[in-house]
């Protein structure tokens, strides 16, 4: 790949920085808050290398690793003496700003903003070193409108914000089909509309959209209002994965506290199974852990079905990563950056080969 570009030239994810959207509903807000969740650290336990460290997540089940690792204590268990101090985002931008400020040290976070804050950076202050989730992104419609893939040409179709990553994945969509649509503004043989993910279902009701191509649970939200499944994204890619959550951790914290990384993971992959061997357990603490976050459960008719679609896995499909951004660079919004070391999966080899679990690939985007 060619060198990493500067700032002005990453014109997605500049955008997306700059924006200030309060984008609350699936993770892409301005807000990010300290959790109320308090780690319980028994007083003999011995620390690791610092006495706290800072992660940070959404308040989504797409972070649910992170939801469910906090709330059933997985996490802090392999961390010993060294306390959590979680903090809650609703923005991939204000996520990134946390981690080049030092405000958090590791953060469960998309693709999107994973991309930005490595090139932004020049390569120099991020590094993903685990996958987390996989899935869980639809073509919502309404029905009296669209009833084939064909009948989205002249509608209007609501992403969560200007080159994020489900907009960036129904540009590329559209372009597979043979139309245009200026990426920037919107405009063309579909109406790409940049609405807030906690509005959209409104947006949905009143008529002033026909779809969403969403993360869950916005997608399950809309379902319950009436809207049908048009398209699945999983479907679309092989084997029916694509990363829709990362791991990632400042360099510097890295360099200086490898073990406090390492037991993040090994209470990360530790989650995963459990959550996988365990999902309506899991599913009820994620959703538990939402309702102390936000004030409010979700309902069982968008849990369920919002749930289900989301894999949880520790592969951080690498490929996967690189060709989102390419979709970025064929639809102009990215000038192609250079991926090369955005990942370090050596911690994360390391704790699953002492699981006796596969290790994972970087697709050639590994740490040079």
């Amino acid at each position: 790949m060619s060198a990493a570009r500067p700032l002005n030239s990453l014109r997605t994810f500049a955008v997306v920085a700059a924006l200030p959207l309060l984008l609350t509903a699936c993770g892409y807000g301005a807000e990010s808050t300290d959790s109320d969740k308090q780690a319980q650290v028994a007083a003999d336990a011995e620390k690791l290398s610092v006495d706290e460290v800072n992660i940070g997540y959404f308040p989504n089940l797409t972070h649910a690793t992170a939801l469910v690792g906090v709330q059933e204590g997985l996490l802090q268990k392999e961390l010993g003496g060294t306390r959590i101090k979680a903090s809650t985002f609703n923005a991939g931008p204000s996520e990134i700003e946390a981690l080049n400020s030092g405000s958090i040290d590791i953060g469960w976070i998309g693709p999107s903003p994973a991309i930005n804050g490595y090139t932004k950076a020049a390569g120099k202050n991020l590094r993903i070193i685990s996958g987390s989730a996989s899935g869980g992104v639809k073509l919502v419609v309404n029905p009296e409108k669209i009833t084939s893939l064909k009948d989205v040409k002249g509608k209007k179709i609501a992403t969560p914000q200007l080159g994020n990553t489900q907009d960036v994945a129904l540009l590329n969509w559209i372009s597979e089909q043979g139309w245009k649509v200026d990426a920037e503004s919107g405009k063309g043989d579909v109406s790409v509309i940049r609405t807030d993910n906690s509005i959209t279902p409104d947006a949905y009701k009143s008529g002033s959209i026909d779809g969403a191509w969403v993360p869950e649970p916005t997608a399950s939200k809309l379902v319950a209002q009436g809207a049908k499944v048009l398209l699945d994204e999983a479907d679309l890619w092989p084997d029916k994965k694509f990363v829709i959550t990362n791991i990632i951790v400042r360099q510097e914290f890295l360099k200086k506290h490898p073990d406090v990384v390492e037991a993040v993971l090994r209470g990360s992959v530790k989650t995963n199974e459990w959550i996988n061997a365990n999902p309506v357990k899991a599913k009820a603490a994620a959703n538990e852990a939402l309702k102390e976050l936000s004030g409010k459960a979700l309902p069982a008719e968008v849990l369920d079905p919002a749930w289900s679609s989301i894999v949880f896995l520790d592969d951080p499909l690498a490929a996967t990563l690189g060709t989102e951004a390419d979709h970025a660079v064929k639809a102009g919004l990215l000038e192609k950056p250079d991926l090369k070391g955005i990942y370090d999966l050596a911690p994360l080899n390391k704790v699953l080969k002492a699981e006796g679990k596969d290790e994972v690939d970087d697709a050639g985007l590994g740490v040079k």
